[in-house]
Parts: structure tokens; C-alpha cells; sequence
């Protein structure tokens, strides 16, 4: 019964001609009296009859004619042996570079290399032609193998050489387990029993490394696969350049009826599959909703009552250097709470922000109130900022209210390395763009990144505690609901589910986010990754006749049609009605009345509508998002979609690159 509980490592050897791969496999089974005394006595009988001096052990996995004449492999030989703590299959690889495709194949499911440096030669160009195939196949374990230190005197000058030289060409891989070991492939130097003449080298022996490194946690058994098993090409004239892939899906989470805990994998990141989308709760899948082409749009899982977390082992935030709190984020979702501008979106795993930005306050009509939010929190905030100042060569930005209808809370303005700045006057001044505006304008080719204030929070809270908290407080908001409040969610929640019991008998609109720069949405759907209000107000599909000529009753307006402007306090019940429908594209000057930022909006929406880049960024796109210039389009006299003209402008930049 033990051997049948006994775990199997497949390694796989890699490396130059000569640098003693099918010898080292040799001696690993010699040693190990992993092979029979007729293999031995046949192999011995082949040495002695080629004058070799000593028995040949090469020659155990040359399986071939033509690789026992030449002396070389051409072929991916396979061999098996175990010990009393480890089952192991070993691909024996080639190392001429004209039989590369054969090392990528044996390598492709093993779990450790063995990467031979001759160390004579030092490392060579197949060296690290095969340590870049073994990072590209993602094999988690490297074993530097640097052998024939007998011909080197066993010199420690020479391994640290060899060493030092690889470990700077392996900081390009993506690998994160690299060990050193010197041997000798033909005497057994350090390969299954220590060698006495190398007093120098403290570390394991080749041998035992391969039986105790830990492996079980290297499999992925989250992400779905998908291997193609044909490709088809109908030939038509209708579809002459398509390209179908026919399979099965072999693994992976998506499936109905999984449970999951808060922070498994979902899915990854469409252009970088490092990059972890996790379950903000833990529970059933009970449904995966599919739109355009078959692409998944909703993952539905049945929520826990109590919500259990994955626990994470994170990086230590002072001590762990920055690429290990990157693929800590990446790997545990905390990369996704990031926002890069221009452009809002996911940053590449290499970007590095010049600054990161955070508003504390937020000015848009009825947002929640974020010292309310951080109340309690304090602890989390401060680890989260501690984290994004590891990320950053600049400065960690905070924007504090300065409006004075309530002091900014003291886990803002007591908070420990990040760079301070005070925001007063009307919305929109609580946006972090007009902020970034004002304190770090951003140049062409700069890169920023911005976060909420609750997703500092589930940053803090994945950095000290190593869990994915994506708890959310939500502000309900609106005239149409029958009472405004707060909710304590998760991200992802149902919108039906925070409006039950809650809404008066009019025609509604619902809207994620503020009335100014949310999204319309149904009951049956759900919050949105970085929402914390949800709006109600009246759907306003009515008809004024002659509305626009003879305008008789009061509405929110900055022209002087109205005179609004003799009474400052009065109030409007919002509706979706635009008092108007789109016309000619008129220059009024109202835009730069509502954006406190040194941008002409309309110039650059112009700009944008001709598809002229140059001009885009001259007028300032870089500095824009759809919220920043919500206003201008709730203004706007021409009735023009400014939201939606930035988006497609911010995408064309996106695509020239």
C-alpha cells in the first residue's frame, strides 16, 4: 500500500551536447540501484568493447541504433525508477539544437528541469535556448546542474562564476525556483551521495533535492483547458480565412455545481493569464451565463451565509521585494483592483505607475460618504497603502475633503507615506481625475494607476490577513427609493436583492454607480466590479410640446432660461428626460463652467469625432475619464453623447498603441 501513496515527480534533463545529461540519468539510476546486473554487465560489455575507459552509464537510455552508433541522443528516452519516498519518470532529452522540438516534448509535462552547464564551457546559447523553453512551458522547478567539476578542480571560483552568470539571465524567466548544485555526472560527485571534494557547497545533494522539493501545490486544477483536438477550415468562399478549434474543456472551474471559497479563481485576465479574477464570496455555481460568441458574461454562485475564505500566504510588505508582491497580486486577484490611466484599464503585469492616486471623498449627487466606509477600517487602509507604495517609484496621492460640511476622517489625514492634498468647491472635485489634474498632470506616455477607497481596503486586508475581502458598503440612493440607506454587500451582488422592498410603484430607471456617469441596469442584474451606489429615479419618457420653445416648467439648468440662479436652494426630483434630443454641435462655453480643469472639452470631442490623435492628446484626453466630463454632458445644449465620444476616443488610442 505505501508505494501506491507514494507521489510522482516527471523531471526532464536540459542543456548542450556533451554537458552530460544521458550520463547524469545514468548515474542517477546507478546509484539509486534503480537498474538490473545484466543491464549493468551489457553495458559494461558495450564500454569496454568501444575502448572507453570505465563503464559507459550513457548508454542506459540510448534506446536507438543510430544513437548508440553516434554516441548521442536524437530521441526523447524515458526511464523509470522510485525510491522509498518518490516515484520518478525521467525524459531524457537531446541537446543538438536540430532536435530541440524532441526536449520540448519531453519537457512538457515535467515538474522539475535539470538544466547541465559543462563547467568548463560555462553557459552556452543552448543553455538558455532550453532554459527559456522550460519558462515558457511553465515548469515551476530549475535545477542548475553545473557538472564535470572534476575537470575543473572542483574549483568554488569557477561554480560561483557559472552561477552568477545564470542567475542573471534567469531573472528574465519566469521561473521561481532556481537551484544550484555541483557534480560530476561520471564519478558521482553530489549526486546521490555527498562528495567530500566539495567541503564548499553546503547545500542538498541532486538526489535527495529531487525527492523532498514540493510539488502538490504546483498543479492547477482551477483554470479550464482546453486541449484542440481538430482544427476546421470549411474552405468556403463565405468563410475562406476561418479558423474553427473543436474539443472537449478538460478541466477548470467553469462548471455548475462547484463550491468555492472567496478568493478561488474564476477565470484570468483575457491578455495575461497570470493575471486571477476570484470569487468575491464563497458558495455553489449554480449558473454561467454566456453572451457574443459563446463568451462567458456571468458567473452566478449561490452565496454562503457565512462566507469562508482561501487563506494566501502573502509577501511580507516591507521585506518582500516588489516582483514577489506582484505575483502574489496576480495570483491571488489583487491585481485586479488596480486602474491604469489613460484609458481606464487593467495595467500589464510590467507596468509601473509613476503615481498612484486615491480620492477620499466622493462629490457626485448622493455618493456614500467614505469616512462612514473606512470607520473601523483604519488598520486595512493603512496596510493597503503600505502595499501600493511598494508599487510605485512616485508618490501614493491622497485627495482629502476640503469642502467643510464634515471634517476629512482621521485614517485620511493620519495616514503614514503617501503625499496629501485638500479638494474643495462643487462636484466635480471629489473625482480623482480632476485631483490628478491639479497635483501630477499626466504627460504622453505617462501611466497612472487610481483606486477607491474600499479597494485599498481589500488590499490591506489581502496583504496583512491574506484573505480576499470584497465586502462592499453600497449607498441606495435616489428619489424613487422609499428609503435611502446603506448596504453591506459584496462585490457582484444582485441589484434586486439591495432594492427588495424598497421602491416606490413609479416607471424606474435603475442606474449602477451616480445619475451622472452610471449604467443603466435591470433587477436581474449585478453590481459592477467598482460600484458602491446604486441610483433610482423616474424613468423620463414623456413628451413636452414645443418643450424646448416654451419651457414651463423648472428644471436643472446652468443657462439663464430659468432663473434657477434667484433661488440657490431649490431641489429637483431627477428624471432620465433630456428635455431635448441631439442637434447641431454648437459652441456655448458651458462645458468649461463645470470641468475645473484646464482642458477644452469640446475642441478635443471634435478632435475625437474626426479621429485625429495627434489633436486628441494636444487637447488632453490623457487626463480624461467618462466621469470627469459627466457633467459637461448633463449640460451639454447640443444634447451630444460626451461619455460615449471620450470612450471611443480613449479606445483609439488604446489600439495605435
Amino acid at each position: 500500500m505505501q508505494e501506491h501513496n507514494t507521489e510522482l515527480l516527471r523531471f526532464t534533463t536540459a542543456g548542450s551536447v556533451d554537458d552530460g545529461k544521458s550520463t547524469l540519468i545514468g548515474r542517477l539510476l546507478y546509484d539509486s540501484k534503480s537498474i538490473f546486473q545484466d543491464q549493468y554487465d551489457q553495458i559494461k560489455e558495450t564500454s569496454e568493447r568501444r575502448g572507453e575507459e570505465g563503464v559507459n552509464l550513457a548508454l542506459l537510455t540510448d534506446g536507438l541504433k543510430s544513437e548508440r552508433e553516434q554516441g548521442i541522443t536524437i530521441d526523447v528516452a524515458y526511464r523509470y525508477f522510485s525510491t522509498p519516498k518518490r516515484k520518478f519518470i525521467i525524459a531524457d532529452t537531446p541537446g543538438h539544437i536540430q532536435y530541440t522540438r524532441n526536449m520540448v516534448t519531453g519537457a512538457s509535462t515535467a515538474n522539475v528541469a535539470l538544466v547541465l552547464i559543462d563547467a568548463r564551457n560555462g553557459v552556452v546559447e543552448q543553455t538558455r535556448r532550453h532554459a527559456i523553453i522550460a519558462s515558457l512551458l511553465q515548469i515551476p522547478h530549475l535545477v542548475v546542474c553545473i557538472n564535470k567539476m572534476d575537470l575543473v578542480d572542483y574549483s568554488e571560483e569557477r561554480y560561483n562564476e557559472i552561477q552568477d552568470e545564470f542567475e542573471a539571465f534567469a531573472a528574465k524567466l519566469n521561473v521561481k525556483d532556481v537551484h544550484f548544485v555541483p557534480i560530476s555526472a561520471l564519478v558521482g560527485d553530489n549526486v546521490v551521495n555527498r562528495s567530500e571534494k566539495t567541503p564548499w557547497y553546503e547545500g542538498p545533494t541532486l538526489m535527495y533535492y529531487l525527492e523532498n522539493v514540493h510539488i502538490s501545490s504546483d498543479h492547477n486544477y482551477i483554470d479550464a483547458r482546453f486541449p484542440v483536438q481538430f482544427v476546421i477550415r470549411p474552405y468556403s468562399d463565405e468563410f475562406h480565412d476561418f479558423r474553427g478549434y473543436a474539443g472537449r474543456v478538460a478541466g477548470g472551474v467553469m462548471k455548475v455545481g462547484d463550491e468555492v471559497k472567496a478568493g478561488d479563481v474564476l477565470f484570468h485576465a483575457k491578455k495575461d493569464t497570470t493575471v486571477k479574477y476570484v470569487s468575491p464570496v464563497s458558495g455553489e455555481v449554480v449558473e454561467i451565463r454566456r453572451g457574443e460568441k459563446r463568451a462567458i458574461s456571468d458567473i452566478i454562485i449561490m452565496a454562503d451565509k457565512e462566507i469562508k475564505h482561501k487563506q494566501f500566504d502573502p509577501p511580507s510588505i516591507a521585506e518582500g521585494s516588489r516582483a514577489e508582491i506582484v505575483d502574489f497580486l496576480c495570483e491571488s486577484g489583487g491585481w485586479t483592483l488596480f486602474n491604469e490611466r489613460p484609458q481606464d484599464v487593467l495595467p500589464s503585469v510590467d507596468s509601473l505607475p509613476k503615481n498612484i492616486f486615491i480620492s477620499t471623498f466622493d462629490s457626485a449627487p448622493l455618493a456614500p460618504d467614505l469616512n462612514y466606509v473606512v470607520d473601523g477600517k483604519e488598520e486595512a487602509f493603512q496596510k493597503g497603502l503600505d502595499t501600493l507604495g511598494r508599487l510605485t517609484e512616485g508618490a501614493v496621492c491622497l485627495g482629502l475633503d476640503a469642502r467643510g460640511e464634515t471634517a476629512p476622517h482621521v485614517a485620511f489625514t493620519n495616514a503614514q507615506g503617501v503625499e496629501k492634498t485638500f479638494f474643495g468647491g462643487a462636484h466635480p472635485s471629489g473625482n480623482v481625475g480632476v485631483q490628478i489634474h491639479h497635483t501630477h498632470p499626466i504627460n504622453t506616455g505617462d501611466k497612472v494607476w487610481t483606486l477607491t477607497v474600499q479597494e485599498v481596503i481589500t488590499l490591506g486586508q489581502l496583504m496583512y490577513k491574506g484573505i480576499w475581502d470584497a465586502s462592499r458598503v453600497v449607498a441606495i440612493t435616489g428619489a424613487q427609493v422609499s428609503k435611502a440607506q446603506y448596504a453591506s454587500t459584496y462585490v457582484g451582488a444582485q441589484i434586486g436583492e439591495l432594492l427588495q422592498n424598497n421602491l416606490t410603484e413609479t416607471k424606474l430607471r435603475i442606474i449602477d454607480g451616480d445619475v451622472l456617469s452610471g449604467k443603466h441596469v435591470h433587477n436581474d442584474e449585478f453590481l459592477s466590479f467598482r460600484s458602491d451606489q446604486v441610483s433610482v429615479i423616474e424613468e423620463g419618457d414623456y413628451y413636452e410640446m414645443l418643450g424646448w420653445l416654451l419651457p414651463l416648467k423648472p428644471r436643472p439648468t446652468i443657462s439663464k432660461t430659468f432663473p434657477n440662479f434667484l433661488f440657490k436652494t431649490l431641489k429637483f426630483d431627477g428624471d432620465t428626460n433630456t428635455h431635448g434630443e441631439q442637434r447641431a454641435f454648437v459652441v456655448t462655453g458651458q462645458y468649461e463652467q463645470v470641468l475645473p480643469m484646464n482642458i477644452y472639452p469640446q475642441h478635443l470631442m471634435k478632435a475625437i469625432m474626426v479621429g485625429d490623435i495627434e489633436q486628441m492628446e494636444g487637447y488632453g484626453i490623457n487626463e480624461l475619464s467618462e466621469e470627469d466630463i459627466a457633467l459637461c454632458e448633463f449640460t451639454c445644449t447640443s444634447k451630444q453623447p460626451l461619455q460615449s465620444i471620450l470612450r471611443d476616443g480613449l479606445d483609439m488610442l488604446r489600439e495605435q498603441g
